[in-house]
C-alpha cells in the first residue's frame, strides 16, 4: 500500500516568499493543500483542508502566528503540527511559539533542503529546532517544570503506569534527543519510539510534546 504523501499548509504574508516555499514542498512530493496570507484565513483554511503540518509566520496581519497555532493546536479539531518558518531569531518569539504549541521553529534562513527536512521530521513528531535554538527551548521546559503544577501530583498513587520501555524513552525526550536519535539509542524502529510516546501521551492524558517534555522533567528523568 502506497503511503499518502504530508499534507502542507503554508502560511506568510509575503505572496512571493508564501509561493516559492509552497512550490518547493510540491516539487519535493508534500501534498500542499492550502496557502493563506493572513490569521484569519489561516483558521478558516487550516479547518477546512486538515493539513498534517502548517508552515506558519509568525508576522501576519489579522491574527498573529502564535494565535492562530494556539487556536488549531489547543482546540482540539485538528491533528495538525506545527512548524515555524520565521525571520526572528528572538528568544522571546521562539518561547512563545513553542508555548503556543508549534512543534518546531525555524528560521527563514535556512536552505530549501533544511525547510524539507524540517517538514519531514515535522510530520513525524519530531521537534524540530534552528541550531541553537533547541537548548533554548530544553532549558524553557526545565523552568516550567519548576514552577508548581497543582492540577497534577507526580506521586499521585493512582497515575498511570508506564512501562519500562515508555519510561526509557520518556527519558530521552526529556533530554532533548529527536524520535529518530532515540531509536537509533535504543536500537529501535522510528516508528516504535512514535507509537510509546503516542501510548505515553493518551496514558497521562497529555496532548502534545511540550507538556510530555515538562512531566518527564517534573518527574525527574531528564536528571536520571
Amino acid at each position: 500500500m502506497t503511503e499518502q504523501p504530508v499534507k502542507v499548509m503554508v502560511v506568510d504574508d509575503h505572496p512571493m516568499w508564501r509561493e516559492a516555499v509552497a512550490r518547493d514542498l510540491a516539487e519535493a512530493g508534500f501534498d500542499v493543500v492550502a496557502t493563506a496570507g493572513d490569521g484569519d484565513q489561516a483558521v478558516r483554511r487550516a479547518r477546512a483542508t486538515a493539513p498534517d503540518v502548517l508552515v506558519l509566520d509568525l508576522n501576519l496581519p489579522g491574527r498573529p502566528g502564535v494565535q492562530v497555532c494556539k487556536e488549531l493546536v489547543g482546540g482540539g479539531d485538528l491533528a495538525v503540527r506545527v512548524l515555524v518558518l520565521s525571520a526572528s531569531g528572538e528568544h522571546a518569539d521562539v518561547l512563545e511559539a513553542v508555548k503556543s504549541g508549534a512543534t518546531g521553529y525555524l528560521l527563514k534562513s535556512a536552505s530549501t533542503a533544511e525547510l524539507l527536512d524540517a517538514v519531514r521530521r515535522t510530520a513525524a513528531g519530531d521537534a524540530v529546532f534552528t541550531p541553537g535554538l533547541a537548548g533554548l527551548v530544553l532549558g524553557e521546559y526545565r523552568r516550567l517544570a519548576a514552577e508548581p503544577a497543582p492540577d497534577r501530583g507526580t506521586a499521585d498513587p493512582n497515575a498511570p503506569r508506564l512501562t519500562d520501555r515508555e519510561t526509557e524513552v520518556l527519558r530521552l525526550v526529556a533530554k532533548g534527543l529527536s524520535y529518530k536519535q532515540i531509536a537509533e539509542r535504543l536500537v529501535i524502529s522510528h516508528r516504535t519510539v512514535q507509537n510509546h510516546v503516542q501510548n505515553t501521551l493518551g496514558k497521562l492524558q497529555l496532548h502534545n510534546r511540550v507538556e510530555l517534555v515538562r512531566y518527564a522533567i517534573e518527574a525527574g528523568l531528564d536528571d536520571v
